[in-house]
């Protein structure tokens, strides 16, 4: 895991606005474990994390 950096939720792409709650929302569907490992682990690296670079398109047509 060295390589590995520490995903965070707010710059991923599967961080959602939910407007039915009112907040942001993972829209991974994380199963059990997966969740108490995210829950309980401040230094978890998730692994549906994608940067949600929205220029990473436009890199590409260059």
């Amino acid at each position: 895991m060295a390589g590995k950096q520490k995903s965070n939720c707010e710059s991923c792409i599967n961080y959602v606005y939910d407007e039915m709650c009112g907040s942001y929302v993972c829209d991974v569907n994380l199963d059990e474990d997966e969740l108490m490992r995210f829950m309980t682990y401040s230094n978890y690296s998730c692994p549906y994390f994608q940067l949600n670079d929205e220029y990473s398109i436009v890199r590409k047509q260059i």
